[in-house]
């Protein structure tokens, strides 16, 4: 067995899924450069629909506009209850 500090099982080489997911990186964020305003915010709505489905206790949505050259930046913060959460909603994204 290795020195990590996860518990191991030198047979199959699993680990505990609780070193892999514990709750520390609950934030999922989306950025991108739109022409309009308006299509920043039918994306914003979608994403939190999106979000709404894979959260167990409500989801903070933090949506910032940046007007730019070539249009409108969109960046979001979707902080989950829980990491388990989060991987859902990125998952739905691919």
């Amino acid at each position: 067995m290795s020195k990590n500090t996860a518990d191991e099982t030198p047979v199959c080489c699993c680990i505990d899924v609780g070193s892999i997911i514990d709750n520390t990186d609950c934030t999922a964020t989306y950025s991108r450069v739109f022409a309009t305003r308006a299509e920043a915010d039918e994306t914003l709505a979608a994403l939190t629909e999106k979000a709404r489905a894979a959260e167990s206790e409500p989801c903070q949505i933090v949506p910032r506009y940046t007007e730019e050259a070539d249009g409108v930046r969109l960046d979001i913060d979707f902080t989950f209850s829980c990491q388990a959460e989060t991987m859902i909603f990125q998952l739905g994204l691919r």
